[in-house]
């Protein structure tokens, strides 16, 4: 009998992971996920969801699963942590920050893989791999294998899927490393207050936030770059660092979980290796400075997920699963660039306060504000699909229809073209292409063509156009 061969195996279980599984199982991909780790961990990295997530969430019909479990922010601070106001008018229906821990999103995204038909293993590590002209082979730890069409390595910034390629991670090591934790502590809201206020003066990588359970995340510059970034920091080292950094240990006591990041910026050469790809922290790590990694991670394995179903599928054009990395590594190469800026912003040093001074100065301009905060939350994200109208390639935000609102029609992660005319058709592309006959006061264009993630593909109103616009996302037209 011959070994059992997959579509599509993602090595990797965090967010990307995960949301690339029920992206591909929209479409019917036999998907299996794979993780080293034997449960999911308890380690609360990001604490929210940006503007563009949250439309990723919304268009996916998750959204109101994530409302219940968090909470809407409408507040400024994201860029450097530069205490503005929120922007006016930005270009979406979700014009908020979504705070919402890391692990209750990677409950809500693994409860939705597994809900349309994902295999999720735990403690499944991969340690090898061998690709031809028809799959991939994956070697196990336990020394198993298992073969599968494709491989999509979403397993972090240590990836061993990138590592096994050769492909290489150029960058910038971590110069300065960060304490982080949940602890219980004993001293009071006052004092607390107090220390916080006067040590945030100067240092921007401290603080205690409250959680549940009378824990607080503690974060507290640590004493050097550790040469093993693979083991947690101690306790007793925690609590030095608050004392040489706040004068106080706030009497932390009662650690749930104790790790450090450092700031290290790097990306991978390329996304691709045959039939194997790489998204989220296995193809860039940064610093977490205005909480752009989970949400990137999430918007890669959105902008992947349908291109690969296609390649899977059968109907993809020439040049389709290429286009992810096209696409998605110059807004991982911009968000390393911000990152980096911040830091910079952040630091303590006379000649990058001064520079913090200025920009504050110039963010007190509703378009400057808004513009650094679109590149915070990517509304801003814009794919060059050429010449043609100024919706081409940006992601339309959630207009209101005459008949609901259109993220309610993309739920399955087709295509849509919305027509205002009712005169046009996407006959032939009807099984990849949903057409809907509708009206909106905010959409002043007869029509858009919209790809599964939300990229306008196409607006006008000449049919020609539109059939020369279907085949290049879509493929050829079926009978």
């Amino acid at each position: 009998m011959g070994v059992s061969v997959r579509d599509v195996i993602v090595a990797g279980a965090g967010p990307t992971g995960l949301m690339l599984a029920a992206e591909l199982r929209l479409h019917g991909v036999d998907v299996l996920v794979l993780d080293k780790e034997p449960a999911p961990t308890k380690v609360v990295r990001a604490l929210g969801l940006h503007v563009r997530s949250i439309e990723v969430m919304e268009q996916r019909g998750l959204l109101e699963r994530f409302l219940a479990l968090g909470k809407r922010y409408e507040v400024g601070g994201f860029f450097a942590g530069i205490s503005k106001s929120w922007p006016e008018r930005m270009d979406t229906a979700h014009g908020y920050v979504l705070g919402i821990v890391q692990t209750a999103t990677e409950r809500l995204l693994t409860e939705h893989a597994i809900e349309l038909g994902a295999e999720i293993r735990r403690g499944c590590e991969v340690t090898g791999l061998r690709q031809d002209a028809d799959g991939v082979t994956v070697e196990l730890a336990d020394g198993g294998e298992l073969r599968s069409r494709y491989v999509v390595g979403c397993d972090g910034g240590r990836s061993k899927v990138r590592k096994l390629l050769g492909i290489g991670f150029p960058g910038e090591p971590s110069r300065r490393d960060t304490l982080l934790g949940e602890m219980a502590l004993t001293a009071s809201q006052d004092e607390l207050t107090a220390v916080m206020t006067e040590v945030r003066k100067t240092q921007l990588w401290f603080g205690a936030m409250p959680l549940e359970e009378g824990l607080y995340r503690v974060i507290v510059p640590a004493a050097g770059v550790a040469e093993d970034r693979t083991v947690p920091p101690t306790f007793e080292e925690f609590k030095q660092q608050l004392w040489a950094t706040a004068g106080t240990d706030f009497g932390v006591h009662s650690p749930r979980w104790l790790s450090r990041f450092g700031d290290a910026t790097r990306q991978a050469e390329r996304y691709r290796d045959g039939r194997v790809l790489l998204a989220g922290d296995a193809a860039h790590i940064h610093p977490p400075t205005g909480g752009q990694g989970l949400n990137l991670g999430i918007q890669d394995a959105f902008n992947l997920g349908w291109k690969l179903a296609a390649e899977v599928a059968g109907w993809a054009p020439e040049g389709l699963l290429d286009s992810y990395e096209t696409e998605r590594h110059p807004v991982a190469a911009a968000v390393l660039d911000n990152t980096r800026a911040q830091v910079l912003l952040m630091s303590t040093e006379p000649g990058p306060q001064s520079m913090r001074r200025l920009l504050a100065e110039l963010m007190e301009f509703e378009e400057v504000n808004r513009y650094l905060i679109e590149k915070i939350t990517a509304v801003s994200v814009h794919y060059d699909f050429g010449e043609g109208h100024e919706l081409l390639g940006r992601r339309l935000r959630d207009v209101a229809l005459k008949r609901g609102r259109l993220y309610e029609l993309m739920h399955r992660g087709r295509g849509l073209l919305l027509d205002q005319t009712g005169r046009l058709s996407v006959a032939g592309w009807a099984d990849r292409v949903d057409h809907v006959v509708d009206v909106s006061e905010e959409l002043d264009v007869p029509a858009v063509l919209l790809r599964p993630d939300g990229h306008v593909a196409w607006a006008g109103e000449d049919q020609r156009e539109l059939d020369a616009a279907l085949p290049r996302w879509f493929g050829a037209a079926g009978s």
